[in-house]
């Protein structure tokens, strides 16, 4: 196969690199971005304390997969392939020009990480995307000035660039260019619709691919039918959509794609769909785009701790804070007061073997730093204290600190070690 140009490499586009192109409006915010791959689990933190801990179920939580040698030497002349750029495009091309009867479940997987990225599919779902990964034409125009539709000429297909510049004359005189990423022709109706002004080439060696009338409508008329709205009090505050991970029908389910705020924060102790396997850590990774305050979570997490059936799944959250994100908390003396009222509660109710991987997973993410307390003279109150110490058998640690005091405001913490 021809080796596709080098403009093809430029896959980390803006939303909008264009402004005179107007494409479909982007959703609202306050979504839960979703991915395939997880985040950093605590499977470090169990297998630390794995033999102290029988009584403690930790089926629920993920864990990180370990490979053999043979694997890791697979895994690294994988990484040598896809780092060739030449080879990922040729790749993507072999995929572009089968025809869609012959693609398989791998072709489309190459093709959906390809063109998700271009701004013509930003604002669709996954399963739309993977559908018309499935049906899409490649097509080639050589030449520069090579006229793609005539005006009024009647449309038949949905096109998409990507490579090259395509521009569109006017009846009326004006014109404007498109590029890689954007897209014209049909909208999704049945209707018959016919073409405004002439769309010819700029430059040589222009590609497309190209998706049908009747598919394109068919794909984009069933979203709905992917789609479950959940209502409170006349209001959408939630929208899943149902996903198949592969053709065996086996991997389905429905994910999470748009919410209020509100409803984002109690899906973390509702039941995650099979295809939603990392909301939890997702959330935990995306909340500051759409609240304001962490404490949002923490006060919410707290209310829910006192319920039984809840407490496992709160619990779990948590950790799983304290381990990929411990910023949050020791940046942050409220959050640093929620945690310490978390471990509270976890003593009250005499979660040992929690308590003691909460423990562990705060030690194992602190950092050193340096604090100066200045008294005014020998005599006077430190305003916090020490336990620990070589009678005792372990380190020095700040037991308490007393709130709104110097030490308080020079950065001192309990738990502490000196």
């Amino acid at each position: 196969y021809l080796q596709l140009p080098a403009d093809l490499t430029k896959m980390h586009l803006t939303d909008n690199p264009h402004p005179q192109v107007t494409h479909v409006p982007s959703s609202q915010s306050g979504c839960s971005i979703a991915s395939d791959s997880g985040s950093s689990s605590l499977s470090d933190i169990y297998q630390a304390t794995e033999s102290e801990m029988g009584d403690v179920d930790l089926t629920g939580l993920p864990e990180a997969p370990v490979d053999s040698e043979d694997e890791e030497e697979e895994e690294d002349e994988d990484i040598d392939r896809t780092s060739d750029p030449l080879l990922g495009r040729d790749v993507v091309r072999e995929c572009l020009e089968k025809e869609p009867a012959d693609k398989t479940d791998d072709d489309i997987e190459q093709l959906l990480e390809f063109m998700h990225q271009l701004p013509a599919f930003a604002n669709m779902t996954m399963s739309v995307r993977r559908e018309l990964c499935s049906v899409m034409v490649f097509e080639v125009v050589e030449q520069a000035g090579a006229i793609i539709l005539e005006d009024g000429q009647e449309l038949d297909s949905w096109y998409v660039i990507l490579n090259g510049t395509v521009e569109i004359s006017y009846p009326d005189g004006k014109s404007e260019s498109l590029c890689m990423g954007n897209s014209f022709g049909i909208t999704p109706s049945l209707d018959k619709q016919y073409m405004n002004g002439v769309v010819r080439t700029k430059v040589d060696d222009c590609q497309f691919v190209c998706i049908a009338q009747q598919d394109y409508w068919r794909i984009l008329n069933h979203v709905e039918k992917n789609t479950h709205k959940v209502e409170e009090e006349g209001e959408i505050v939630m929208v899943k959509e149902h996903r198949e991970l592969d053709r065996s029908g086996t991997r389905k389910g429905h994910i999470v794609i748009k919410a209020t705020p509100e409803r984002l924060i109690m899906h973390l102790i509702e039941e995650h769909s099979i295809v939603d396997p990392t909301y939890i850590e997702d959330f935990l990774l995306t909340y500051r785009t759409f609240l304001t305050s962490p404490l949002e979570v923490g006060n919410k997490l707290l209310e829910w701790f006192t319920v039984d059936s809840l407490r496992d799944k709160v619990t779990r959250v948590v950790l799983l804070w304290v381990n990929n994100h411990f910023n949050d908390f020791e940046g942050d003396p409220a959050m640093t007061r929620f945690l310490e009222e978390f471990e509270k509660n976890l003593e009250d109710t005499k979660m040992k073997g929690h308590l003691r991987l909460l423990n562990i997973a705060c030690a194992a993410k602190a950092k050193w730093r340096q604090i100066t307390l200045q008294k005014p003279s020998r005599d006077s109150p430190l305003f916090f204290s020490l336990l620990g110490g070589s009678d005792k058998g372990f380190g020095i640690f700040v037991e308490t600190v007393e709130i709104g005091s110097k030490a308080a405001e020079a950065g001192l913490k309990r738990g502490d070690q000196v």
